[in-house]
């Protein structure tokens, strides 16, 4: 591993361990009602996606095999979800807080899984909630530069032949018909959430908005 290989893992992990922290402190505002409104996961409250982000932190590889067994009958992701489904939102912050350095499988690519993921599922429930904030820009744009080539959230088929240009911080990626907005809407846009297409313009967007499906839980 080379050096610069190395702070780029660190980076990562920190900001990923600040984006865990921002997350935590939001969810001590939230209401019951607010805890089981549905999430723009389908099928998923805000209590299904504190559970979903947390539901891998323990697992050791044996733990990892068995729930992606179980998984061929109930998706993995939903196995994690219906494991943590007892536990009360306070309990689940209290997890969340013990967990603040990600661990297991989130730790996954110096915790750009736990970066990516955890913004993502964030916004996820801010936006439900219309609740919006502004995301650090620095902490932002990492997470825009890797979102494009990640195989699993399947974005690169979603912005193929597509510009995309952010008008708050800077970030562009692709080339074709240009899709502008705010980083975060990109950010969603990108991970299939259909509720950030009313924060784009641009001679693109008919065509990505084409391209998406109602999200999925992931």
């Amino acid at each position: 591993m080379t050096p610069n290989a190395h702070n780029g893992e660190g980076t990562l992990m920190s900001m990923a361990r600040a984006e865990r922290s921002d997350l935590a402190a939001f969810l001590e505002t939230l209401t019951p009602q607010q805890w089981s409104t549905p999430s723009l996961c389908t099928e998923w409250s805000v209590k299904d996606i504190v559970a979903h982000m947390i539901s891998y932190e323990d697992l050791d590889t044996l733990g990892l095999i068995m729930r992606f067994a179980k998984g061929r009958i109930v998706r993995a992701n939903q196995v994690g979800v219906d494991e943590f489904a007892a536990l009360t939102p306070e309990q689940l912050i209290a997890f969340l807080r013990d967990h603040i350095q990600p661990r297991g499988l989130t730790a996954g690519f110096g915790g750009m899984i736990a970066l990516v993921d955890g913004m993502i599922h964030h916004q996820d429930i801010r936006r439900t909630l219309g609740q919006p904030r502004t995301v650090p820009a620095d902490r932002l744009t990492r997470v825009l530069g890797l979102v494009p080539s990640n195989p699993r959230l399947g974005a690169g088929r979603r912005i193929r032949g597509l510009r995309l240009e952010a008008t708050d911080v800077d970030w562009a990626h692709g080339r074709g018909p240009e899709v502008t907005g705010p980083g975060e809407a990109l950010l969603m846009a990108m991970a299939g959430r259909r509720a950030a297409m009313d924060d784009l313009c641009g001679p693109g967007r008919a065509t990505l908005s084409a391209r998406l499906t109602p999200a999925s839980a992931n």
